[in-house]
């Protein structure tokens, strides 16, 4: 189907991945974090389609950031090593998955999340420490002290995980070295603690820095958003929301395509050779002489919370060169996935 008669049916705004963009993006992190050196982080696109295409490339293990992605990633038949890199105080729908013969790992920081564990079935966890985020994660000098409490309460450790976010984002290359190092210090003195044999974290922005941890747990390399983009990493951008010009006055042109449609907690989204001047509900505003009715593609400043707005996204041959000849409704649309693990 050509993408002109898919919106025939489907109004815009419209989630489109280049396809060659993310054949790109998951070659390149195959071959740089090969195998179990990368737990990708399906929090970053939630859509099932995309975490098989990453198992095919090597990746079996996943990171969620949500029970309801844990349960998705099973149902699909992705169970096999999961990661809730995330906190809970009821874990039931956890061991309920464990039960099923799913292998969850769950983190945990306190006392009320391992007695939370262990009460709801899961059978592994991680300790999860702060390494300089100001969010989740015990004190590195309490790791062990919890690691000793989930080993009395029948859990078995695996080992440790902090991330390192305070650092993944920072624009120069040597001071985000820096700061993850910093970081992974901390990580590494309370994996001598903890025991275990993971050492887990990290994310896009480190993915090559973060030579201390086992594991990766970087997600959005495989789509891309314009806040890593400034990295200068070896990863493109390949997710776009397609937007229709609706409205078009001297000196600029809107499109319909909002802040109910994008990430904007990274700052605005990008239109190539374009100036955007703000999002409002439903719209873009940016400074072209754009005719009604054409179409543009938005590079979404944070990809997360962007696809989390989307129920599906369209895979489509050659997206990018169309737009650029001028012919974006001609390109062909391969695949419609949805966004499935979405919601709570």
């Amino acid at each position: 189907m050509l993408l002109g008669d898919l919106l025939a049916t489907w109004t815009t705004p419209l989630v489109a991945i280049d396809r060659h963009a993310l054949e790109h993006n998951l070659a390149t992190m195959s071959a740089a974090l090969p195998g179990a050196r990368l737990r990708p982080h399906v929090k970053a696109h939630k859509c099932t389609s995309l975490a098989r295409l990453q198992l095919e490339h090597g990746h079996g293990a996943f990171t969620c950031a949500t029970i309801r992605e844990c349960e998705g990633m099973a149902a699909a038949g992705l169970g096999g090593d999961l990661l809730l890199a995330n906190e809970v105080l009821d874990a039931r729908r956890l061991g309920a998955l464990v039960a099923e013969g799913h292998r969850v790992t769950v983190a945990v920081d306190s006392a009320e999340t391992i007695a939370a564990a262990a009460s709801g079935g899961v059978r592994e966890v991680l300790v999860d420490v702060n390494v300089g985020l100001p969010r989740c994660g015990c004190r590195p000098e309490d790791a062990g002290r919890l690691a000793d409490l989930a080993r009395s309460s029948g859990l078995e450790v695996r080992g440790v995980m902090g991330y390192e976010g305070h650092a993944v984002g920072l624009a120069a290359r040597d001071e985000r070295e820096r700061v993850c190092a910093a970081a992974m210090e901390l990580l590494v003195q309370a994996a001598s603690a903890v025991g275990g044999d993971l050492v887990s974290g990290g994310g896009t922005g480190t993915y090559d820095l973060n030579t201390w941890v086992d594991e990766v747990q970087a997600g959005t390399y495989v789509l891309m958003d314009t806040a890593y983009g400034r990295l200068g990493l070896p990863f493109v951008q390949a997710v776009f929301v397609v937007a229709t010009v609706v409205s078009r006055s001297e000196g600029y042109a809107v499109a319909d395509c909002g802040l109910k449609s994008l990430g904007m907690d990274h700052g605005l989204p990008s239109i190539e050779g374009q100036q955007v001047w703000f999002c409002s509900d439903e719209h873009v505003t940016f400074a072209a002489g754009a005719p009604v009715g054409s179409r543009v593609l938005v590079e979404p400043a944070h990809l997360d919370p962007t696809l989390a707005y989307h129920e599906r996204i369209h895979l489509v041959e050659g997206l990018l060169d169309a737009h650029r000849a001028g012919a974006l409704d001609e390109a062909e649309v391969i695949e419609a996935w949805p966004v499935d693990l979405r919601g709570w």
